[in-house]
């Protein structure tokens, strides 16, 4: 790199950090304002029948408050009794109606058939397509690797298999075992064991206590809603009850604010932009999953302090229409914003909205243009495109042989470290676990535990994502993460050569988790670079062209 150019990188990369926003909070964050000043401050024996139709009324709100509900149970010969609680009392012989069940190979709920030939003919089908995977993107050997060490440790090598093992496990209150155990008899059908677990687990779980307690109410929560095969139902229930759209949009800014993960993505990204784009006069950027449009405040102040002046910058945004819940309108309100922003720091700018689902962006939503440098950018936004094991369409890799053909300059990549898309239930829950308990982790380390926003953040923000991993199958299943490693593969496969991450943009970064937690650590390797909490990786990002 010539003297000229590294000056130019070194004076761009700074500015992506460190620039003051100024006047941009007065229009841009100014309803955050109070949270920020109050960040740090302190904040019966009746039984009831249980039914799978309303368990959305009973067990979506994660409230303490208990009431008496009947009901028949759906498509069974008997009924699940439930104290007000929600504690099991007595679970018959209970067959559900095949077409709710999961389509997990490891999920038949309450099937009377076992070891026909239909069933042995779908499970060789299914170990058929799960070879050719295996073939096509490589084995999940690091979650193999995960889940056995994992399950190890939560057991102290117990199979948790008897009554004894588990009574071993609640007598001495741990909590994890007993997840771990109840999640087991969940997979194996065992629906006296699970729902006992989980008479247990509600008196262990607590949206207020430690990390633990907190993510076990969340991951109990999935438990009961996949025995009863309601996910989707209760799923659907958590969205319907969101809050007011001011109270999501700040919870969402107060999680951007404690925790570094999605500062860490945005940096990462900018800084691979700008070094692809420090030279052009024109640069269109497409923005896959928009939202609110902050990832790109720094990146235009960055561009404005340029030398030799900014380029004339054009954002396409596109965003799914229910993310204007949280915004409080349409994508337009995110283009006011940017281009005020722009003409404020003297910045030429153009934005331009594609209100329509990733799954059905085609070239001409995009508004490509001739003479300009093509910057597209994949932010949290394609682990929620299916792949070919939820559709023939696999929008997945669809979308990147589209981008590929627009011949972009750079594509950058941020996605949580997990793997929750084609694992099996037990081993998802086993991942699930191990991750949302290291974010549980370092939120902890910023809020205090009774911070009322810190139970709203995680109720609102990070509930939803687990109960969706552990209840959902199929295509209402949307959380579905994969490794780095994966993503390398589904982009080498479309054709993309690595792009190199800027050093220096890097080295800013560990300057902002110093701001945070010395238990954050950042890490580079094979083209990626890597946030974790001590030794669990929870996000990582890397640059294509």
């Amino acid at each position: 790199m010539q003297a000229s150019q590294l000056h130019r990188g070194s004076h761009m990369s700074k500015r992506l950090c460190y620039q003051p926003l100024q006047e941009v909070d007065a229009y841009c964050f100014s309803q955050f304002q109070s949270f920020g000043r109050q960040l740090y401050s302190n904040a019966g024996n009746q039984r009831a029948q249980f039914n799978v139709q309303d368990i959305g009324d009973r067990y979506c709100t994660l409230e303490s408050s208990s009431g008496s509900h009947s009901y028949a149970a759906h498509n069974s010969t008997s009924t699940v009794t439930f104290s007000p609680n929600g504690s099991p009392v007595s679970q018959q012989d209970s067959r559900s109606n095949p077409s709710d069940q999961h389509n997990s190979p490891d999920n038949t709920y309450g099937s009377s058939v076992s070891g026909s030939s239909i069933t042995d003919d779908i499970n060789d089908f299914r170990h058929k397509l799960l070879e050719l995977e295996t073939a096509m993107l490589g084995p999940d050997s690091d979650v193999i690797d995960s889940f056995d060490s994992i399950y190890q440790e939560g057991t102290d090598n117990l199979e948790m298999g008897t009554w004894g093992q588990v009574m071993d496990a609640i007598t001495k209150g741990n909590l994890k075992k007993i997840l771990i155990a109840c999640a087991k008899a969940v997979s194996d059908n065992d629906a006296l064991m699970a729902q006992w677990l989980m008479d247990e687990l509600r008196k262990m779980v607590s949206v207020c206590g430690e990390p633990m307690q907190r993510l076990g109410a969340y991951m109990l929560e999935g438990l009961v809603a996949r025995l009863a095969s309601s996910g989707s139902c209760i799923y659907k229930s958590l969205r319907c009850k969101e809050p007011a759209r001011s109270e999501l949009l700040s919870y969402m800014h107060l999680l951007y604010e404690v925790c570094p993960y999605f500062k860490f993505g945005y940096m990462s990204a900018n800084g691979a932009i700008a070094e692809a784009m420090k030279d052009e006069d024109r640069v269109h950027i497409i923005d896959f999953q928009i939202s609110q449009g902050t990832q790109w405040i720094t990146l235009i102040q960055a561009f404005a302090g340029r030398p030799g002046g900014p380029p004339h910058i054009r954002i396409t945004g596109i965003d799914d229409p229910a993310s204007a819940y949280a915004r409080g309108g349409g994508l337009d309100i995110v283009g006011k914003r940017l281009s005020k922003l722009a003409k404020l720091f003297n910045v030429p700018f153009e934005f331009h909205s594609a209100a329509i689902s990733g799954c059905d962006v085609q070239q001409n939503n995009l508004g490509i243009r001739r003479g300009e440098s093509l910057a597209v950018n994949f932010a949290f936004m394609l682990h929620h495109m299916p792949d070919e094991s939820v559709s023939t369409e696999n929008h997945r890799d669809r979308l990147l042989r589209l981008v590929k053909g627009l011949s972009p300059k750079v594509v950058t990549l941020v996605e949580q470290e997990s793997n929750t898309n084609t694992a099996a239930f037990f081993p998802r829950f086993i991942e699930t676990l191990d991750y949302y308990n290291a974010m549980f982790e370092s939120i902890d380390v910023t809020l205090p535990r009774q911070h009322k926003e810190r139970i709203n953040i995680e109720q609102h923000c990070l509930a939803r994502e687990v109960v969706n991993i552990l209840a959902c199958e199929g295509a209402e299943r949307v959380e579905r993460h994969e490794l780095l490693g994966k993503w390398r593969l589904r982009f080498a496969m479309a054709g993309f050569t690595p792009y190199p991450l800027s050093s220096l943009v890097n080295a800013t970064i560990k300057t902002l988790l110093d701001n945070y937690s010395n238990r954050y650590r950042l890490e580079e390797r094979e083209g990626g670079l890597y946030l974790g909490w001590m030794d669990r990786d929870l996000v990582a990002s890397c640059a294509w062209k």
